[in-house]
């Protein structure tokens, strides 16, 4: 199971998760004009060809239209996604004003992106602001016909993958009950069957794409697990409760619209433009990026920045790429610990040809990677290559070396551990694991080249039962080294892993 598991999170690691919902969405597309073929659907092939070509079309142009009156780089993919989005959410048809709601819907989509914005980080979901907008004209309104039952048989493994690649399933999962279990109650109360009035939320109203495309949209999210799982409580209230407040009725963009809301409010509020200031060598294979932030960046340490890395000749993993920061929050620069051994993204590519004075956008802060509030809670850290990185912005922090840490860093050789001059100040006490056999420093204790399983880390460290565990480091190492905490005890285990950035 853990060889398939790891497989799967190599293979998905080589999207980043616009390129992947992109990829879905088109893939959709085309399941849809095969079940109009086959009778499924009643819309005609022309309408949707023409629907398809205005909503992408239009939703790019504008984009890119706008990008150049705000003198900022344009984001493609994130206009293609906007403009598969509101393909689904809007009937196809020849209508004049149909299409002309439509043609509004992707404008507004693009607007919204830069007039419903704070200091560069747009506040509402483009789609969903596009589509609620134009509601309120008249001119058309948001069908979200993707809500059918002959679309489900793509639909649920397209949800399931995009969920499972962002790690939102616990979050799909509590929007999905509380919305589903407050529409089947009133479709029981209305004399309906339990099958049917479990059914028809699942198969015939929006709830699987809403959540599956929508809701899981990072940069309108809060940072943190628990603010989410709320913030999906919270809407799918919204969503299945009916209302009527005379000038707007309760639909599914209204219900993403005041979670992104909330969402805003929660989390880092706007963008934030960051000075290359420089780099330095970790270690053969990884390099540390400095960086002044133009205005405070508000983190807790073990958490991530998302970066916005436009660049030519993008890859399959697209421009928006996920870093630990290694510095303690307050600092005056913001650092990242990154991975730079052969092969390199173009991702990478482009941070190595920084030159200082050069700027870099963060699109979103987050995590719950994070040690206990309890500084008296004993803690095991366990890294596995540049897993380090997080760890080192949480010794930072514990300036005093008040907590009770043990780290176990697991590296290739001597020269590939990262953080050194870090990890001797923090106080901790530290295990090496060196693949090579060779010696670590002096202040780290030896554990030797054994494979660490659940007997060689009850050894090490024979309390671990009592330790918090955190485990850092490739979906791989991650999940063999899970396993070999739970085996050797452990309570509570948190995993970060890095999945191809």
């Amino acid at each position: 199971m853990i060889a398939v598991k790891s497989r799967l999170d190599t293979w998905l690691g080589r999207f980043t998760m616009y390129r992947l919902i992109l990829w879905v969405l088109a893939i959709l597309v085309a399941y849809s004009m095969v079940l109009d073929v086959l009778g499924w659907l009643t819309f005609g092939i022309p309408e949707m060809l023409v629907h398809l070509a205005l909503c992408v079309g239009l939703t790019y142009l504008s984009s890119r239209l706008l990008a150049l009156v705000f003198r900022v780089r344009p984001h493609s993919e994130s206009s293609l996604i906007t403009g598969l989005l509101l393909y689904f959410l809007f009937w196809p048809a020849f209508g004049a004003a149909d299409m002309a709601g439509v043609a509004l819907a992707c404008v507004l989509a693009s607007v919204s992106k830069y007039a419903l914005a704070f200091r560069g980080r747009h506040i509402f979901n483009p789609a969903a602001a596009g589509a609620f907008l134009t509601g309120l004209t008249g001119l058309n309104i948001a069908t979200w016909w993707a809500a059918t039952p002959a679309m489900l048989w793509l639909l649920v493994p397209g949800v399931l993958v995009v969920l499972y690649r962002t790690r939102k399933m616990l979050m799909a999962a509590v929007f999905l009950v509380t919305a589903t279990g407050i529409i089947t109650t009133e479709l029981l109360n209305r004399g309906m069957t339990f099958g049917q009035a479990l059914w028809q939320p699942l198969a015939q109203r929006p709830l699987l794409f809403f959540v599956g495309f929508m809701l899981s949209e990072p940069l309108t999210l809060p940072p943190r697990r628990w603010q989410q799982l709320a913030l999906a409580a919270v809407v799918g209230v919204v969503f299945a409760v009916p209302y009527n407040l005379g000038f707007v009725a309760n639909s599914p963009e209204l219900a993403l619209l005041l979670g992104n809301l909330i969402a805003f409010f929660l989390g880092q509020r706007g963008g934030v433009e960051l000075v290359f200031k420089g780099s330095r060598p970790l270690t053969p294979g990884s390099t540390e990026f400095r960086f002044e932030p133009q205005r405070p960046v508000r983190f807790a340490a073990g958490q991530f920045m998302e970066l916005n890395l436009p660049h030519s000749g993008s890859d399959g993993k697209g421009r928006r790429r996920v870093f630990s920061m290694t510095n303690p929050p307050g600092a005056a620069e913001v650092t990242f610990g990154v991975g730079t051994a052969e092969p390199l993204s173009t991702a990478k590519r482009a941070l190595l040809a920084l030159h200082p004075g050069d700027t870099v956008s963060a699109t979103a802060v987050g995590g719950d990677f994070l040690l206990p509030h309890d500084a008296g809670k004993p803690v095991l850290l366990i890294a596995a290559g540049i897993g380090i990185t997080p760890f080192l912005s949480q010794l930072a922090s514990d300036a005093r070396g008040s907590r009770d840490t043990v780290v176990l860093y697991l590296a290739k050789s001597r020269t590939e551990l990262a953080g050194t001059g870090e990890l001797e100040a923090s106080g901790a006490k530290v295990i090496a694991r060196l693949a090579d056999g060779s010696t670590p420093p002096d202040f780290m204790h030896d554990a030797g080249t054994s494979r660490i399983d659940a007997r060689r880390l009850k050894e090490l460290v024979p309390d671990i039962a009592e330790r918090e565990v955190f485990v850092s480091g490739s979906p791989s190492s991650v999940d063999s080294l899970r396993a070999a905490a739970r085996g050797a005890g452990a309570r509570r285990v948190h995993v970060d892993s890095f999945a191809g950035y």
